[in-house]
């Protein structure tokens, strides 16, 4: 499955965003899908995941209760609902697909999007 990111900018501190990502085949509903992050200098970090069904839901807890994932399988797009932004959330944002695994491992993912930049300012 290819991926791509949408939705990133530059947001004040309190702000919203909300992250798009399209999965291209007719597998998309098949995968658990989620959202990874990785700020300059700083390995990349888990922040969501949704399984296929919609019926898991798991957070980070530094964006818990802020940060809401969710998926359309019609039309084959996972989302990423960002409130409250705050500067430690700058990232690059990227949605990942997969099958098996940890959630919260990056290295379970087979298919990643190229990214989208996102930037709080305080």
């Amino acid at each position: 499955v290819q991926l791509v990111e949408s939705g990133g900018g530059s947001v004040l501190a309190g702000g919203s965003l909300r992250l798009s990502c399209a999965a291209s085949g007719r597998t998309f509903s098949s995968y658990r899908m989620g959202w990874f992050r990785q700020a300059p200098g700083k390995e990349r970090e888990f922040v969501a995941a949704i399984s296929w069904n919609n019926v898991d839901l798991y957070y980070a807890d530094s964006v818990k209760g802020r940060f809401t994932i969710s998926r359309d399988n019609a039309k084959n797009t996972v989302f990423l609902q960002m409130n409250s932004l705050k500067p430690e959330d700058t990232a690059v944002y990227y949605c990942a697909a997969g099958r098996s695994g940890a959630v919260r491992v990056g290295a379970m993912y087979d298919s990643w999007g190229q990214g989208t930049q996102v930037t709080v300012s305080s």
